[in-house]
């Protein structure tokens, strides 16, 4: 029988060709999704990857989320913490809500996602959790001050759980994309692009969603289950640690 994976954010951007590409490697997908729900149902439409939605900074909402999803699909073996927000802003002007809001969805969604499926894959004795990290958690980014410190959490948060995990067929792993030709960037002012970002990308361009997705489904892979509490970082060469 295939494995099961959930990915949230899953329906758009790096979470679609996450979802796209572990079905195509023959998993059977879920994707979640937080809030547009023209897109996930053409999403569901064009791929036949069955889409649900709940918030995933809402730790109830992820825990019957997720029950429906085993209730339809089989127990979770594969989980991708793909979803993120930005609520970019100057510290000096960063609100309250701008800062709970990105660290709910990008920090504390990690905990409410994976704690519901962790005791299920510690009684089968296998599971992997991938979390979605960025380069801004690596070496920060100014104006995103939420947004780093977020995804610097889920690093600790792997490199941590991977220990746990380990003894009971468990890895955990983060991958850290660099500048990705999403929607969100692909709504940058191209001159700015051009001038301010390419510049430092060493390979001369953006990365892709799909390159992001065929990481994900490598540190999904039996192949990979010596490899845990690792970042892997997939930026052209941006940052290099």
């Amino acid at each position: 029988m295939s494995r099961v994976a959930l990915v949230t954010g899953g329906s758009r951007g790096i979470g679609a060709a996450i979802s796209i590409a572990l079905k195509a490697a023959g998993y059977k997908v879920a994707a979640n999704y937080g809030g547009n729900d023209e897109a996930a149902a053409k999403f569901t439409a064009e791929t036949g990857i069955p889409t649900y939605k709940w918030d995933v900074s809402d730790f109830d909402a992820c825990a019957a989320g997720i029950a429906e999803v085993e209730a339809a699909l089989g127990p979770i073996e594969v989980l991708v913490n793909n979803a993120g927000i930005t609520r970019d802003g100057m510290f000096h002007k960063m609100t309250k809500d701008q800062w709970n809001a990105v660290i709910g969805t990008n920090l504390n969604s990690l905990f409410n996602m994976t704690r519901p499926v962790w005791e299920g894959m510690r009684a089968r004795k296998f599971g992997r959790v991938v979390c979605i990290s960025s380069i801004n958690g690596q070496k920060g980014q100014m104006g995103q001050v939420n947004y780093s410190a977020a995804k610097a959490g889920d690093l600790g948060f792997v490199k941590a759980l991977a220990q746990e995990g380990a003894r009971a067929g468990i890895t955990v792993n983060a991958i850290c994309p660099g500048y990705i030709a999403t929607e969100m960037v692909k709504a940058i002012d191209p001159a700015v692009v051009e001038k301010s970002i390419l510049p430092h990308i060493p390979v001369g361009r953006l990365g892709e969603p799909e390159e992001i997705a065929r990481a994900v489904v490598f540190l999904a892979s039996d192949d990979a289950g010596f490899v845990t509490g690792s970042t892997m970082t997939v930026n052209g060469g941006q940052y290099m640690v």
